[in-house]
């Protein structure tokens, strides 16, 4: 079994739309054994308290319908995105999508200066171990290679560990929206920002 270590170093490859059920092949499901309780709507003065929950449950994005990697090029036009890949001993331990410059994409506003990380997933027994961080510094640096002045993500409140990281990332609360989730009443959405 390999060792709880951060993996300092991932060699981390820029690939096209066309590789995006390769991320289907790396789970999205993660445990929830705590949630974020949000005080506040205001973002810049909302309060994050950690909590647990009653009964831990799985949490799988991909297996809700219509959803996942092999529907993305269905709904959008992906032209302008990224599959950001991490691979560690020519095995791939992570991905990460990043989105520009489409239309219908919510987050990205219209913006063609704006850019989303639309998907990030970690090979389960490799997280926690610094693959998530790597892999968001690679959308920062093609974010800025597109001329990008701001980076978006979308995460849940129940996604603790995704929360934690982009806020390690350096990025700021930007919406909270109690109700966008009309089939998960109890996820309140997040949107996460970094000025680049």
């Amino acid at each position: 079994m390999a060792s709880m270590s951060v993996i300092n170093i991932c060699n981390i490859v820029e690939e096209p739309p066309t590789r995006f059920a390769e991320c289907a092949k790396i789970s999205i499901g993660f445990e929830v054994r705590t949630v974020l309780e949000i005080t506040g709507d205001d973002p810049d003065s909302a309060f994050l308290t950690e909590m647990p929950v009653e009964q831990p449950w799985i949490k799988d994005y991909d297996t809700i319908e219509g959803e996942g990697p092999t529907n993305w090029a269905r709904r959008w036009d992906v032209t302008n995105w990224r599959l950001l890949s991490a691979y560690s001993n020519g095995k791939p331990i992570g991905s990460c999508v990043v989105a520009r410059d489409t239309p219908g994409v919510d987050m990205l506003q219209g913006r063609s200066d704006l850019t989303a990380i639309w998907d990030l997933r970690v090979v389960c027994h490799y997280r926690r171990r610094g693959i998530g961080s790597q892999l968001f510094k690679a959308a920062v640096g093609w974010a800025r290679g597109q001329k990008c002045r701001e980076l978006h993500v979308e995460t849940q409140n129940i996604n603790v560990p995704a929360c934690r990281l982009y806020q390690r990332q350096g990025c700021r609360l930007r919406s909270i929206d109690r109700f966008a989730y009309q089939g998960f009443l109890d996820e309140i959405r997040m949107i996460w920002s970094l000025e680049l």
